[in-house]
């Protein structure tokens, strides 16, 4: 059994207020949720208006699993985002 832990950090410079942040992050978060079933919350910088960093948690049966699902959820973010990503920190135990 793998535990499986990214921190995604986001930068959207178009956002002006803490709302249009919490607007991105309450979709992302939920649609990370729905689709793979993974624990996710907002883990640092909650105001500053343009950095969202969001903490992503899973559990994989195995190796193979993790580095496949990192992978979709890197993918995912990418196109789902209304924000571009700034760098991705991954841990697997």
């Amino acid at each position: 059994m793998n535990i499986l832990y990214l921190t995604v950090r986001l930068h959207a410079p178009w956002v002006h207020s803490l709302k249009e942040k919490r607007m991105i992050v309450e979709s992302l978060t939920a649609r990370l949720r729905n689709k793979f079933n993974v624990s996710v919350a907002e883990a640092a910088d909650q105001d500053i208006h343009q950095t969202i960093i969001i903490g992503i948690a899973a559990l994989a049966a195995h190796q193979a699993q993790a580095d496949s699902m990192v992978e979709k959820i890197i993918h995912f973010i990418e196109d789902a985002a209304d924000a571009d990503i700034q760098s991705i920190d991954c841990e697997m135990r």
